[in-house]
Parts: C-alpha cells; sequence; structure tokens
C-alpha cells in the first residue's frame, strides 16, 4: 500500500522535477508506485529504489529525499502489517544501524508535517525547532548543530525568496542541510503559496529541479 500522501509527492516532485531539467522523470511515476506498493521487507524495497536511481542517473538528486519517502510510507503503511511493537524490535534496530547514512533531514521534516496533521495544527519554523526537533534541549545538540543555519536565520522566511537563495548558496558544501535550505525556508515562508509567489520561487531557486521537487513534496504533505 502506498500512503495517499505519499502517493501524491511522487508524482507532483516527479512532474516538477520534469519541468525544470530536460529529463521525462514523469515516466517514472509508475516504476515507483510499484516499489512504494510491493510487499516486500523494508531492506528489499530500498534496493529495489535503488535500482531504479541507478538505471535513471539524471535524477539521482532525488535518490536520498526518495527513501525518506519511502521511510515515511513504511510508518503510515508497512507497519502495520507487522507485530505492533515491531519498531523497537532488534531487527528494526539492525535496518536503521544498516540505513544510517541514508536520507535527508526532509524525513524529520515529513515527521513533523504529520504529526500537525494528526493534531490539527498549523505547520511552523519556531514550532518545528523548538517542539519537534527540541533544539533548545541540552540532549538535542546534533539537532542543533545541524540546524543552526536555520535558527541563525530563521526571519527570512519573512524576507524575499532571493535573500533565502543567497544565504543557500553561502553555506559550506558540507552543511546537512545545504540542499534543502532553500526548498525549507520557502515552504515555512508561506503555506499557502500563490501562483506567482511559486513561479518566483522557482525563478529565484539555486537548484531549480531538486528545489522545486522537495517543495512539492512539502506541499503534498501539508
Amino acid at each position: 500500500m502506498i500512503d495517499p500522501k505519499i502517493k501524491t509527492a511522487i508524482e507532483a516532485s516527479l512532474g516538477a522535477f520534469s519541468e525544470y531539467t530536460n529529463f521525462e522523470a514523469e515516466a517514472l511515476t509508475d516504476t515507483f508506485f510499484e516499489v512504494f506498493a510491493a510487499d516486500e521487507d523494508f531492506l528489499t524495497k530500498v534496493d529495489m529504489l535503488d535500482a531504479v536511481f541507478d538505471t535513471n542517473n539524471d535524477i539521482e538528486g532525488l535518490r536520498e529525499v526518495f527513501f525518506d519517502m519511502l521511510m515515511i510510507n513504511f510508518f503510515s503503511q508497512d507497519v502495520k502489517k507487522l507485530e505492533e511493537d515491531y519498531l523497537d524490535s532488534p531487527e528494526w534496530e539492525a535496518i536503521e544501524e544498516d540505513t544510517l547514512d541514508r536520507g535527508t533531514e526532509l524525513l524529520n521534516l515529513l515527521l513533523y508535517l504529520n504529526e500537525c496533521a494528526d493534531e490539527d495544527i498549523e505547520p511552523g519554523l519556531e514550532d518545528y525547532l523548538k517542539e519537534f526537533l527540541l533544539v533548545d534541549e541540552d540532549e538535542f545538540q546534533d539537532e542543533y548543530r545541524i540546524y543552526e543555519p536555520v535558527i541563525a536565520n530563521q526571519i527570512l522566511i519573512d524576507s524575499p525568496v532571493d535573500e533565502i537563495a543567497k544565504m543557500a548558496d553561502r553555506l559550506p558544501e558540507d552543511s546537512e542541510l545545504k540542499d534543502l535550505f532553500y526548498p525549507m525556508m520557502c515552504f515555512f515562508s508561506s503555506s499557502d503559496l500563490s501562483e506567482d509567489e511559486y513561479e518566483n520561487i522557482a525563478e529565484k531557486a539555486p537548484n531549480p529541479e531538486f528545489d522545486m521537487a522537495v517543495l512539492e513534496i512539502l506541499i503534498a504533505f501539508n
């Protein structure tokens, strides 16, 4: 089974990627649907997902954010078929260990948006940082370190998007939020983008095919 929001997100992100490149990523929509809906264990589905990217180098940039979506789909759909405490089992612990170097911070953001939907609250950057990631708490200093560029530049969500783009360009290459900074900040700047605002975000995007694909994922989840 595929989570309906994941299904929409896959379709929308591939559509956005196609729009800003010469590659018809949309043609892979059904292939990805098959992977996400496959009745297989999680690691097998990861292998299936990687196989799609291995044979379609043009969309390599989306590999890890699609891994994040595969994980979210596992939490919301696949886990229903497993034992109630599966996520506390040694088996799942081993899988987490196996995939430690996979995915991006998009996973946390999608988990947060799901929580917002469950609790019927409007997503907000400050709420995400302080209430979900708990960056102010001593025991969550890893999160603080990762999100420091966002914490220091929260004011940018009220600034023109070209200011967000400039800051994204200035982030060091080894920053874990380098790629996600622009789409994340643009998403939090407005929860309901007009057509003009959307086009402006695309026009100023440092990496349009990736930035707009990620923005579409966030919009689908919201």
